[in-house]
């Protein structure tokens, strides 16, 4: 059993690859969405389900790695990148802007996602990111509405 949560939770060995195994998870779910754009109910049901799945098993990935919040546990990078991109028509411009902003609302952690974080099992692991996915979704909206009055002027 721990061999299959540890299979999960690194998102099938993403978070075993070396330095940044959050940005390569990342990336892995940018490909997801890039593969299912022309199926939004596949997207939809294969986010809810990744989402799902890191919330029953990252705790228990903590107790098969031994410690809090793992770098190896990645499936909240790979589930975080699919809700940000959840409510925006595909573009290779908002996929761009979304990783850019996912990751570096994921890395920087503004208030509350760090007090968040420290949330005790999946509850910690996997709402930091939720909450990097909505403040992604704002940075799309301001980001849209920007270029589009720049576009006007």
């Amino acid at each position: 059993m721990q061999k299959l949560i540890k299979l999960l939770v690194t998102f099938f060995g993403i978070g075993y690859l070396p330095r940044m195994p959050g940005t390569y998870a990342s990336l892995c779910g940018a490909g997801i969405i890039v593969l299912l754009r022309h199926h939004p109910a596949v997207y939809w049901g294969m986010t809810a389900a990744i989402t799902l799945s890191g919330f029953l098993f990252c705790g228990r990935g903590e107790q098969a790695f031994g410690e809090k919040d793992p770098s190896k546990v990645v499936i909240d990078e790979v589930s975080g990148m699919l809700i940000s991109c959840l409510f925006m028509p595909f573009s290779w411009v908002n996929l761009a802007l979304a990783f850019f902003f996912f990751r570096f609302f994921d890395i920087v952690k503004p208030f509350p996602l760090f007090r968040i974080q420290r949330l005790k099992g999946s509850a910690g692991i996997m709402l930091d990111d939720i909450g990097a996915a909505m403040y992604t979704w704002l940075g799309l909206l301001l980001a849209g509405n920007i270029l589009r009055w720049i576009a006007s002027r």
